[in-house]
């Protein structure tokens, strides 16, 4: 039985892997087929309990051979079978496109486990093997190869990993190539990262974006070697057009902008000692972001909604999206880089605005901050009254705070509404066990910083009123005036929502745009760098040639 020539036949002689379209299976398979006059039987019955063996490790892998009475879904000699072994190879050969090392699935491997086996028993490891392979390139490519919250505590994302039985099913009643087609994200911003890293691979391959800029800074009006170095580093990066001039001229000017816009920088049009820095940042560095953020897109491959609401951590913006555009954008203050106040990621869905909120400061708060002052001076934080169990407000005058600890605090603080309250005057909920929600501040000069991570963790927005009114727009003819209304009165309000908008608090420090260049930013809680790691070694690498 000419097995292996039949696998190869389809990949047009010597395949990827170096293999011949001349290397034999033995007649193992046979036994398997129906009708066949001698040995069926046993043949048969060895090749299931080596099948059924070899998947009862896995549960979703023994329940769908189990479900299928331990049938073939790899090692038959049918169309289908065949049609099957050959989607697999190709979608190993194709993995390295995803940012996804083909080692890590030993094509080789499996068939040199095909050539040599020789009875019903070796048919059935085969069979288990092409199964395990399948389902770690089916799941690296759906849903990705790490799992979020084992790399980092703020990494809380809960992948949507499928079962090996569903996979294995789904697999088993679709056509093969289709089903792989349909496997990596189907978000535009996961063909823009597969379509980045292949042109930052062809950039590797040619030198790179050349010779780095050797001045500390630069700025308009000057000239000489290192201008020119830094105008050649922008015409080889696409953010200036082909030039012979030797100045720091107007153009040179808008293309460092249009670089520090790209990059997160303050866009002066200087060439200071931060910009200078991030040019010369070479691909070998920027790509792994390229990558790091094509795993990361993996982790959220379902549907995000029609209406959405994005937080990147990383850009500091919070925005809502419709139907994959851009309909509101504000400015954001994120958690402090430390590890008690990072930000987490994660999705979950907004389910109503409360306007003129109360803010119950949160216990960890209340303790860590809040009691050492007042056990100092029982004053303090005047602007926060004191509750007890059974939410009754408590004179400060009559209990010593001395007499208690973090552990043993009975009280609750919280702040009634106010244009001076801590959460402003507006909160939007989307209840989680994290208690993270976006809110409104009366501290604004921090939205003039250019790296704003500040806050003890929940998102604080710019223009809080007008996000407001584009939430509330789906559900009021004058959502402005509606909320004003709510507002003037004073009152605390929960004003719910009729369709509960998916909110996805990301950390992307590349991202490409539709339009416009692709946008870096810093790894400000350092969790990029983490995933880098894992992707290393898990067997991801980059290009020999360095640039």
């Amino acid at each position: 039985m000419n097995f292996a020539a039949t696998l190869t036949s389809a990949l047009c002689g010597r395949t990827a892997f170096g293999l011949t379209r001349r290397m034999m299976f033995p007649a193992a398979i046979a036994v398997l087929a129906l009708g066949a006059p001698q040995g069926v039987t046993a043949g048969v019955t060895a090749f299931k309990q080596a099948v059924a063996e070899g998947a009862g490790r896995d549960d979703g892998l023994a329940a769908h051979y189990r479900a299928n009475g331990y049938a073939a879904l790899w090692t038959g000699t049918g169309d289908a079978d065949r049609a099957r072994r050959q989607a697999l190879l190709q979608a190993i050969d194709a993995a390295g496109a995803h940012g996804l090392p083909t080692e890590r699935y030993d094509a080789s491997g499996l068939i040199q486990m095909m050539q040599n086996a020789r009875t019903p028993r070796d048919l059935g490891a085969v069979e288990i093997a092409l199964s395990r392979v399948f389902l770690r390139l089916a799941q690296d490519m759906q849903t990705g190869m790490l799992t979020p919250a084992k790399i980092d505590a703020g990494m809380v994302r809960s992948v949507p990993v499928r079962s090996a039985e569903d996979l294995l099913n789904s697999f088993a009643a679709a056509n093969p190539q289709g089903f792989f087609r349909n496997l990596a994200p189907k978000s535009g911003e996961y063909a823009r990262l597969m379509r980045e890293k292949t042109r930052l691979e062809g950039l590797l391959e040619t030198g790179g974006w050349g010779p780095a800029v050797p001045a500390a800074s630069l700025a308009p009006g000057q000239s000489g070697a290192d201008v020119v170095a830094l105008r050649n580093r922008l015409i080889r990066m696409g953010y200036l057009e082909r030039t012979a001039s030797g100045s720091y001229d107007i153009a040179m000017q808008q293309a460092v902008q249009q670089f520090q816009q790209a990059h997160g920088l303050v866009p002066d049009g200087t060439a200071g000692a931060s910009t200078i820095a991030a040019i010369n940042t070479p691909i070998s560095q920027r790509l792994p972001m390229i990558l790091v953020a094509m795993e990361r897109e993996r982790w959220l491959s379902g549907p995000r909604g029609k209406r959405h609401i994005l937080v990147n951590l990383t850009d500091f913006n919070a925005r809502i999206i419709d139907d994959d555009r851009l309909t509101f954008e504000t400015r954001a203050v994120i958690g402090k880089n430390l590890r008690s106040h990072q930000s987490p990621e994660f999705s979950d869905e907004m389910e109503y605005l409360e306007i003129n909120p109360v803010w119950n400061v949160p216990r960890s708060i209340t303790v860590s901050e809040y009691l050492p002052q007042m056990q100092r001076n029982r004053g303090a934080a005047g602007h926060l009254k004191l509750y007890n169990s059974r939410g009754q407000q408590v004179n400060r005058a009559n209990v010593n705070f001395r007499a208690y600890n973090a552990r043993t605090f009975p009280f609750a603080l919280k702040q009634p509404p106010s244009s001076r309250n801590a959460l402003g005057l507006v909160k939007f909920m989307f209840p989680n066990k994290y208690n993270i929600y976006l809110h409104d501040t009366p501290s604004k000069s921090l939205f003039d910083r250019n790296v704003r991570a500040f806050s003890h963790g929940c998102i604080r927005l710019q223009q809080p009123f007008d996000f407001a009114y584009e939430i509330l727009s789906r559900q009021q003819d004058n959502p402005k005036a509606y909320f004003h209304r709510i507002l003037d009165s004073g009152r605390q309000t929960r004003v719910n929502l009729e369709q509960k908008i998916p909110v996805h608090i990301i950390y992307r420090t590349a991202t490409v745009p539709a339009k416009g260049p692709v946008q870096y930013r810093d790894d400000v809680y350092g969790r990029d760098a983490k995933v880098w790691d894992a992707l290393q070694k898990a067997g991801v690498s980059l290009p020999a040639h360095q640039g």
